[in-house]
């Protein structure tokens, strides 16, 4: 795991900040990651809660946090860019995954009854070798929430974000989901990209809104056309982002994941072969913005439109 510096503190430390748009509550936590922690909609919590005590790094099991300055799995942490060549450590199965600032505190610029703005620099004794400040809000709304993110670059570097919700899935309950895409990136047994890109196929095509049942999903959708979308018995919820890479699904017997991303897994190594993965190259000076945003609806009123 990494144990990287905590990030400059702006405003006295807060464990969570409530959030509330009518009957709808939220709980943003800055200590552990900068994550929506909860998500109260119609009475109930969306949101795995808890980490996974059982898990080899429980601090990606829960809530919905942000994943900078890459998403998914770095190759054995090991990343050549531009001629300069860096490992940033493996916290999992070998690997590097999802960043470096989920197990990390967060500093608050500013939060009020529906909002909150948080901070953490890159590239400050975690492993990562280029600096840069992460600027994160979430915003609810009555039948949303908003996410924000932009890089600030002090150094030129390469950038792929995202947002990593656990979905909760009560046992029993049929859960659905739909992903626009038709193709899934090929993956070796330890779940590197090759490069190569598949058609989906019996378990992992999502285009029509099917029950997850037990489907055991671990993939990175590309050519995404539209927003996903996931379903409780009771409510529907839609998942828009910009810029849009891949849309990674991840499913286990208490929880789904959606996660919306602007470039593949291990984009670095793949765009050095020439692949177009979505990974950007910020300048120094420059800024990169990438937005998510969740609506949702009663399974009712989604039917009758």
């Amino acid at each position: 795991m990494h144990r990287g510096r905590g990030c400059r503190t702006v405003h006295r430390a807060m464990k969570t900040i409530q959030l509330r748009a009518g009957p709808v509550t939220a709980l943003v936590d800055p200590v552990h990651g900068g994550r929506l922690a909860s998500l109260v909609i119609r009475g109930r919590e969306r949101l795995i809660t808890e980490p996974d005590p059982r898990a080899d790094l429980p601090a990606i099991t829960w809530g919905a946090f942000p994943m900078v300055p890459w998403v998914g799995r770095l190759r054995r942490g090991h990343v050549d860019w531009n001629g300069t060549t860096f490992d940033v450590g493996r916290n999992f199965d070998g690997h590097a995954i999802h960043g470096t600032t989920f197990d990390r505190p967060w500093s608050v610029v500013m939060s009020d009854e529906r909002s909150a703005r948080m901070t953490c620099r890159i590239g400050d004794g975690d492993g990562w070798p280029f600096a840069a400040e992460v600027d994160h809000q979430v915003e609810l709304g009555d039948d949303s929430i908003a996410f924000q993110m932009a890089i600030r670059a002090a150094t030129a570097m390469p950038v792929a974000v995202g947002w990593h919700p656990w979905f909760r899935r009560a046992d029993g309950e049929p859960m659905r989901v739909v992903v626009p895409s038709d193709k899934v990136l090929e993956t070796t047994a330890d779940l590197i990209p090759t490069g190569a890109i598949v058609p989906v196929a019996g378990p992992t095509d999502l285009r029509d809104m099917v029950e997850v049942g037990d489907r055991s999903l671990d993939h990175a959708y590309v050519g995404v056309s539209g927003p996903s979308r996931l379903a409780w018995e009771d409510l529907e919820l839609t998942i828009h982002a910009e810029p849009l890479a891949s849309i990674v699904v991840h499913t286990t017997p208490t929880g789904v994941c959606v996660e919306p991303q602007t470039a593949w897994p291990d984009a670095i190594r793949l765009h050095g072969r020439g692949l177009r993965t979505g990974l950007v190259t910020v300048p120094a000076g420059g800024t990169f913005r990438a937005a998510s945003r969740w609506t949702w609806q009663d399974t009712d009123e989604r039917q009758r439109t």
